[in-house]
């Protein structure tokens, strides 16, 4: 479950982009509305930019955001489906998309990102908890709790954030 955040906490919390850039990133309109109690992390698609998203998540005991790109030029089977690599939740063609963060620090300066396959509109949370549905209708039959899906999820974002943060001196 993640705690309630406000605007001032999710812009100061980003961390592969400049102040500046944070200041300017569109926010969700409706965060109080927001079902905290079913959200492990905060994820959301920019309207104004179809092309960006962004995670807000607590790692390592600190509030940390990531600026998300879905990657260009990814051939994609919209007669197949997916797999996000988050949540593990199967999609058709167009539910999960490549998403590419830079890296923390110089190494994002210098252009180096880091991908993985995400629910296109970056709602793992809700999908895990059959809160929403995929395209395909059914998750795959597993033995797991949801206390056990969640802590696997919550590993796989941490794992993508630990590979933002690789190199970084705040990694550590």
């Amino acid at each position: 479950m993640m705690n309630p955040v406000g605007e001032k906490e999710i812009r100061r919390a980003f961390v592969n982009c400049s102040k500046g850039e944070a200041s300017r990133i569109n926010l969700p309109r409706s965060l109080p509305e927001f079902p905290w109690a079913d959200l492990d992390f905060l994820g959301w698609r920019d309207p104004g930019a179809p092309d960006r998203g962004y995670v807000v998540a607590e790692r390592q005991g600190e509030l940390v955001g990531v600026t998300l790109r879905v990657a260009q030029d990814v051939r994609r089977s919209f007669t197949k489906s997916t797999v996000c690599s988050i949540c593990v939740t199967p999609h058709s063609g167009s539910g999960v998309a490549l998403f590419v963060a830079p890296r923390v620090g110089a190494a994002g300066r210098q252009g180096n990102t880091v991908g993985t396959y995400i629910c296109a509109d970056l709602a793992c949370s809700l999908y895990m908890r059959d809160i929403k549905r995929s395209e395909v209708g059914v998750r795959f039959e597993e033995t797991l709790t949801m206390e056990e899906r969640i802590a696997r999820t919550t590993v796989n974002l941490e794992n993508f954030l630990d590979k933002v943060f690789d190199g970084d001196l705040r990694s550590a």
